[in-house]
């Protein structure tokens, strides 16, 4: 009898909670179809990992291999070259790109021509909607060695003429600062949402006891947008393997796989254009258990250190 009364409560709970935020739910429903359908759904796919798919065979009728192409790819002579290209590109990206929009943010953040503010804003928000393929284009156009912007003025300089986009040493500079220059501003969006939400009191009480701006940006800027801080940087840790595979593969060529050769790009190479199906998806899911990997000790770090995690 209790045990009908208290699902009775339960029911009717839900029900009152249904009532109150249905438009709410009905908004975030297309959100998550978009999970169920292009993310979750997939996940059988994976099954292909432990067989030798054959495209005319299907999933199910394809032979179990087990673990054989987890080990294919250990084993592999390129495997430490791809993860150390791909992990020290994602470092570099997170070395220098995470810090970028965060000191954008605290700059605009000291602005008080609201006219100059909203330009720099737009100016810096333009390049994130410039697609990839552009944006490799002008980069390439840029360093030419022949008729290039940077090559002009390094001629006019009196200097001989580099092309970059030969040289394996300069590839991971080029790419980070591409990355900086096309995203910097539209990742200052969550920083200043951030910093509007910062008392002014705080501030004013700094300037009573006679803190200057340093002061205050040490002690109420930054411990003000310190959890959306945190938050971003262990998402950017969890990905720090996953760099985007399309400005990677525009910006490469044979004469800096050295450097420029990564595990996606690899990935497409065994298996789109050979058609390794199981070995291109063995790869992809073995990089996603490391960046599960990074991304959970990255949130027990921080929850440990700063009280300030994801879960």
């Amino acid at each position: 009898m209790e045990d009908a009364l208290a699902l009775k409560r339960r029911r009717s709970s839900v029900k009152r909670l249904w009532q109150q935020n249905k438009y709410l739910w009905l908004m975030f429903l297309p959100c998550l179809m978009y999970y169920l359908i292009f993310r979750y759904a997939p996940m059988f796919g994976l099954v292909i990992t432990f067989k030798n798919y054959n495209l005319f065979r299907g999933v199910w009728a394809s032979e179990w291999v087990g673990f054989k192409y987890y080990r294919m790819f250990l084993e592999n002579p390129d495997f430490l070259l791809l993860m150390k290209n791909t992990f020290l590109l994602g470092i570099m990206n997170l070395a220098f790109g995470f810090p970028a929009p965060i000191i954008l943010a605290l700059l605009l953040n000291e602005v008080r021509k609201a006219a100059f503010k909203r330009f720099v804003q737009t100016v810096s928000y333009l390049p994130h909607f410039i697609s990839n393929v552009i944006v490799a284009s002008m980069v390439i156009m840029f360093l030419s060695p022949t008729g290039g912007l940077i090559n002009e003025m390094i001629a006019a300089l009196g200097f001989e003429p580099i092309n970059f986009m030969n040289e394996p040493g300069m590839f991971r500079a080029i790419y980070v600062l591409s990355e900086i220059w096309q995203h910097i501003g539209w990742e200052t969006i969550i920083y200043l949402a951030a910093l509007t939400s910062i008392d002014s009191q705080l501030y004013e009480a700094a300037s009573i006891d006679g803190a200057g701006r340093m002061r205050k940006l040490w002690h109420v800027t930054l411990p003000g947008i310190s959890f959306a801080v945190v938050i971003t940087l262990i998402l950017n840790i969890g990905a720090v393997l996953e760099i985007g595979f399309e400005k990677v593969f525009l910006l490469q060529n044979p004469a800096i796989y050295e450097t420029a050769d990564i595990i996606s790009t690899y990935v497409y190479r065994v298996g789109m254009e050979q058609g390794n199906f199981s070995y291109g998806a063995a790869i992809d899911l073995f990089m996603g258990v490391i960046s599960l990997v990074f991304i959970y000790t990255a949130n027990f770090v921080s929850r440990r250190i700063s009280e300030t995690s994801l879960w």
